[in-house]
């Protein structure tokens, strides 16, 4: 079961925070007590957090896993006005994890989210304990990035008709699969809901284009060189993140260690969900073993 709980992030933006795990039932059956340590799970861009469902329930038999819906996505608000910067993203992360007494934690996040993790590892070392970072790039992307985004947002056929349609397009038929990925599809259909005309994402795309133009243009090297903490650098073999950035990255942390993920693009835990855990629980337990 997940339970919802209410945070509040930076500008007083109303986020949902999801907890796996029953905590009626906490310490019984090898679950996890009350007083466990924290995890806070960190989805992408266009992610929400019931995409990390079945990697926090895994880990709610030993941690307290709350995932969170950043600003813009899921359940949370999305202010049309509102700020969709880093220190937005990373602020909204450090209340999550001071409201829910979850530090200090380990930090898990995908793309996006996992730099919003390192940023804040750097900012508030007394909150973070380990860190997991899942297919993110340190380097900067450029404006041509960008501008590609913004095409294929337009090149999207919604609202689409059904659920199925949904994984059809993002699984086969969308100009960025290379070959037939149903795990993308299932991906892309968390994130859509009903509408009176058929189904659209629950997320603005130009909110997600203003998020996304917060990073694309600046490398990141010199805040994941501050993480203090022990972290773990997780790569799909076909994924956004190269073999050889990776090991870069790991270098460059003080703490630094290198996972990768056979058969699996950028949405690792989607690809290949019992690899995925499997690279990183081993991590997890020597966190919790110091």
């Amino acid at each position: 079961m997940a339970r919802r709980i209410d945070v509040t992030g930076a500008d007083g933006v109303r986020l949902a925070a999801w907890e796996f795990g029953d905590p009626a039932k906490a310490g019984a059956e090898g679950g996890a007590t009350p007083d466990a340590p924290g995890v806070l799970l960190l989805h992408g861009l266009m992610g929400r957090a019931s995409h990390w469902a079945s990697t926090a329930r895994r880990l709610s038999a030993r941690h307290r896993a709350v995932a969170l819906d950043q600003r813009g996505h899921g359940r949370s608000e999305k202010p049309p006005e509102g700020a969709f910067t880093r220190d937005a993203y990373v602020d909204d992360a450090e209340a999550a994890l001071e409201q829910l007494a979850l530090g200090p934690a380990v930090l898990i996040g995908h793309a996006m989210g996992a730099l919003t993790a390192w940023q804040l590892a750097a900012k508030r070392p007394d909150l973070v304990r380990g860190l997991v970072i899942c297919d993110m790039r340190a380097s900067a992307l450029g404006g041509a990035s960008q501008r590609e985004w913004a095409e294929w947002f337009t090149s999207w056929p919604v609202p689409f008709a059904t659920l199925a349609d949904v994984r059809k397009w993002f699984g086969e038929d969308d100009p960025w699969v290379e070959r037939p990925n149903p795990a993308r599809g299932e991906f892309y259909a968390e994130v859509m809901a009903e509408s009176p005309d058929g189904w659209r994402p629950v997320f603005d795309p130009d909110q997600m284009l203003r998020s996304r133009e917060t990073w694309v243009h600046d490398a990141h090297w010199e805040e994941l060189a501050q993480v203090r903490c022990p972290a773990l650098v997780v790569r799909g073999l076909d994924g956004e993140l190269g073999r050889a950035e990776a090991q870069e990255m790991v270098r460059v942390l003080p703490r630094g260690e290198y996972a990768e993920v056979a058969d699996a693009g950028h949405l690792v835990h989607y690809d290949q969900p019992e690899a995925w855990l499997a690279a990183i629980e081993p991590f997890l337990d020597s966190l919790d073993g110091e």
